[in-house]
């Protein structure tokens, strides 16, 4: 397939002007000038012309499918069979692709069902994202999410649980750092659920098979002691503190720089009820604390926590907002959800870029996303490894 565009994002807020894009297979074949591209190309070579912009695929690196984004996404989880949820999941799958989303990490799942679903999607049985599942998470007894089955105490079973995710496929091991929300039965958001020594044993199994950890941690002192752990990627970040204030720690948001750890604040594409929900000022000191991240020099990357209250399948392009209320520039929210993103997950050098080489995940899209990101919201198609996908159709 040959794509041509009126711009071609080429590198970070780099536009190559009337450009051109061959696919072929799942891969990118070559990436240039209009005129150069479409000379080397055969005339039987389908193709594809928009005169907005060609952008690499979205990047959603905080998803949970097995959740319905509605009022109370646990009972809806409990009340399904696996197979009534299966279908759901592959619905919401078709969400996410739809929206111009590529790639999902998956980060909280029931029986390997995501594992299942990525499966199908890898194999072109059915459509969606590729999907880098996290399997069962790690939480305590009665911990955060207990009821999807990765409840464990002590070492040995930490690494047990680790063995059986890596066994199963999992690209991505999840540790439940601290308690959620979303588990109102469980300990509070900013109570810390493993000691360093047991997460350090859960990031060394992980890291022994090849394997990056993420750690939803909303307490400052679970932060900290995932970063001490040496985790990959933090999860919310919220710098709640035990008393309900918040604690932000500089030498710990120094330390997740010097590491390189990359931080998800996973935000609700709904984040402008928050001041309604938590009060004007609170709601404004915990964006003030995304914002001293980004300042510090913090590696941000976009998801949406789809699935959980409030949070569709198909937000990411409206939670990026939230990026530019911050007063983030386009084309650095354009890399937290690309290439940023990608190498989050471990995939830099497979997803992220339009380069020769990277696997054919593109979004066409009409507009400048670099002068309003709004213009991501108009989609003309999307090309998620190499197959083009209609988005005015219907996700039923």
């Amino acid at each position: 397939m040959l794509i041509t565009g009126g711009r071609v994002l080429v590198d970070s807020g780099v536009y190559l002007e009337d450009g051109a894009v061959l696919i072929e297979g799942d891969s990118i074949a070559a990436v240039g000038p209009r005129e150069q591209i479409v000379e080397q190309t055969g005339t039987d070579v389908p193709r594809l012309d928009v005169s907005g912009t060609v952008l690499p695929g979205l990047i959603d690196a905080h998803v949970h499918l097995a959740f319905d984004g509605g009022p109370d996404p646990v009972s809806t989880l409990q009340d399904s069979t696996d197979e009534v949820l299966f279908e759901a999941m592959r619905r919401r799958a078709v969400q996410l692709l739809f929206s111009g989303v590529t790639t999902a990490r998956d980060l909280g799942d029931r029986n390997g069902l995501a594992l299942r679903l990525a499966a199908e999607i890898e194999d072109r049985r059915t459509p969606g994202p590729r999907i880098v599942s996290a399997g069962t998470p790690a939480t305590t007894k009665g911990g955060h999410c207990f009821f999807l089955g990765g409840e464990v105490a002590g070492e040995a079973e930490i690494r047990d649980l680790v063995r059986r995710n890596v066994a199963a496929g999992a690209g991505v091991i999840k540790a439940m750092a601290t308690g959620g929300g979303l588990t109102k039965s469980g300990p509070k958001s900013a109570q810390t659920q493993f000691t360093v020594e047991e997460l350090a044993a859960l990031v060394d199994e992980a890291h022994n098979a090849g394997l990056p950890v993420a750690a939803h941690a909303h307490g400052a002192d679970g932060i900290a002691a995932a970063v001490e752990a040496g985790v990959d990627t933090i999860e919310h970040c919220t710098w709640m503190a035990d008393d309900g204030g918040l604690d932000f720690r500089p030498d710990v948001v120094q330390q997740i720089v010097d590491r390189g750890i990359a931080v998800c604040p996973a935000v609700s594409p709904h984040w402008q009820m928050l001041p309604r929900m938590f009060g004007e000022e609170r709601a404004h000191a915990m964006f003030e604390l995304v914002r001293r991240m980004a300042d510090s020099g913090v590696r941000l990357v976009a998801g949406t926590d789809a699935g959980v209250q409030r949070a569709g399948f198909d937000g990411l392009r409206t939670a990026l907002s939230f990026y530019s209320h911050l007063g983030l520039a386009p084309a650095s929210i354009i890399d937290m959800a690309t290439s940023e993103a990608a190498a989050a997950l471990g995939l830099g050098s497979v997803t992220g870029r339009i380069a020769p080489g990277y696997r054919a995940d593109l979004l066409l899209v009409d507009g400048d996303p670099l002068a309003d990101l709004d213009a991501l919201k108009s989609v003309r198609a999307v090309i998620a490894s190499g197959q083009q996908f209609d988005p005015s159709a219907s996700a039923e």
